[in-house]
């Protein structure tokens, strides 16, 4: 529990916005694109509504009631797991956690290095008048990146992050509005607007299943903030209680994000038609005003630095505090150094944090070399962490910690909720691999 809990509805909202509004925003063109004028945003409006819903469920569970000690208060969505439904489904949901949390982390380098390859093939393109061939330039903005997040990871706990979530929440909505404008302008310029409801044709049925699997796990992989909700509802303060200002925060954070998604998405669609690109700004890499499309890219790389910060904090803090429950003696895990610069105010060094934090962004980096496939990555992250930590554990741990018996009208229709929803996220699954594996081998 966080003794010192200053945080709001609004620090809250800027927490989820820098959480939520992140490369997913990206490739939801295409996503419509992939389910038609139809299908594309009625998909979005039912996750958001999804999301939603188990935001409600989970923020009801970072309290419990015990009548010895007063109610118990969660730190992060493990801890509220281990208090509703014990050890062994707290170590089932670990996995996951820490999974996501560091498939965000890989996700988030890919796109700030397509961004940053964006800006300079802009660069050179108003210099020689030629885009350069070379994708090179990847993996160089690629190990950037990742430069400036070993410095950030030093960061000691989520609590310290806020004032770098303000900036990235500024710096989502910002890419946000001159996607969706630059796609606007592009639809005037046209006349009309490309698409149709049945989206992209393909060569067969079964590609086109693939695909809108793709679709729906790019969109699953928009709402992820519910790995994150009890840490950001660690650090609000009572009264009034946390679950009410929680509830607040996330009714304005989806409506927010899927409002911006919306506009996005469908202006991306209308724009290219058949040809939108997997991630929407690409399609305007050599257009005109250059700056806006090279601020654009600016802003996403800015938002992401602060966006891999916001999900790997909580798995830094998992790993770190069960070593230092396991080695309590250890100067190594324990011991805290002072290190004075000229000018500059004391910093708190921790060898397990320089050591572990460096190797966990390190391999984040060699992994997104390996497979830099924007979509298609997305995807998968979004069919591994939908139904088990966005559905299956906030569902459990309402029906436990409001005792609803079974086979009550209740328990019935949040059991199938889970179900249905467990086989969507398997659908999107198994289709993302695909795409993946199809990418690969072509």
């Amino acid at each position: 529990m966080n003794d010192n809990t200053t945080g709001t509805v609004w620090t809250a909202v800027a927490h989820i916005v820098t959480g939520v509004i992140g490369s997913g925003v990206l490739s939801l063109a295409w996503a419509i694109a992939q389910l038609g004028w139809i299908g594309g945003p009625l998909a979005m409006i039912l996750f958001a509504s999804i999301t939603l819903f188990t935001s409600f469920l989970l923020s009801d569970t970072y309290r419990s009631p015990d009548p010895e000690n007063g109610p118990t208060r969660s730190s992060s969505y493990l801890d509220a797991v281990n208090l509703h439904k014990g050890e062994g489904n707290g170590r089932l949901c670990g996995v996951f956690v820490n999974v996501s949390l560091y498939g965000f982390g890989i996700a988030y380098i890919i796109t700030a290095a397509i961004s940053m390859s964006s800006i300079q093939k802009s660069i050179i393109y108003r210099s020689i008048g030629s885009e350069p061939a070379s994708e090179a330039g990847d993996v160089y903005n690629m190990l950037i990146f990742g430069v400036i997040q070993l410095v950030l990871s030093q960061i000691p706990n989520f609590h310290n992050i806020q004032w770098l979530s303000v900036v990235a929440a500024i710096m989502s909505l910002g890419y946000a509005f001159t996607g969706m404008g630059l796609a606007v302008v592009k639809v005037a310029e046209n006349g009309h607007a490309e698409g149709s409801t049945k989206g992209i044709p393909t060569s067969s049925e079964m590609a086109k299943i693939w695909l809108v699997a793709q679709a729906l796990g790019d969109i699953a992989f928009s709402y992820p903030f519910s790995v994150i909700l009890i840490e950001i509802q660690d650090t609000l303060k009572s009264p009034p209680p946390e679950n009410v200002t929680m509830r607040k925060a996330s009714t304005i954070s989806v409506f927010i994000t899927t409002f911006f998604y919306l506009c996005c998405g469908c202006a991306g669609y209308a724009a290219f038609g058949n040809d939108t690109p997997g991630n929407l700004l690409t399609g305007f890499a050599l257009s005109k005003p250059h700056w806006l499309v090279d601020f654009a890219n600016v802003c996403i790389v800015i938002h992401l630095v602060g966006a891999y910060q916001v999900y790997s904090q909580p798995l830094f803090a998992n790993f770190e505090n069960w070593l230092r429950m396991k080695h309590p003696d250890s100067e190594f895990v324990n011991h805290i150094y002072l290190w004075q610069l000229p000018l500059l105010p004391a910093f708190e060094l921790n060898f397990l944090r320089l050591s572990f934090r460096t190797a966990y962004v390190a391999s984040t980096i060699l992994i997104a070399m390996l497979f830099p496939y924007f979509n298609q990555i997305l995807g998968v992250l979004g069919g591994i962490i939908f139904w088990p930590l966005t559905i299956y554990f906030p569902v459990e741990m309402y029906l436990s910690k409001c005792n609803i018996e079974a086979w009550t009208a209740q328990w019935i229709m949040l059991r199938t909720f889970s179900i249905i929803c467990l086989m969507v996220g398997l659908f999107t699954l198994i289709g993302s691999i695909e795409g993946i594996v199809s990418a690969k081998i072509g």
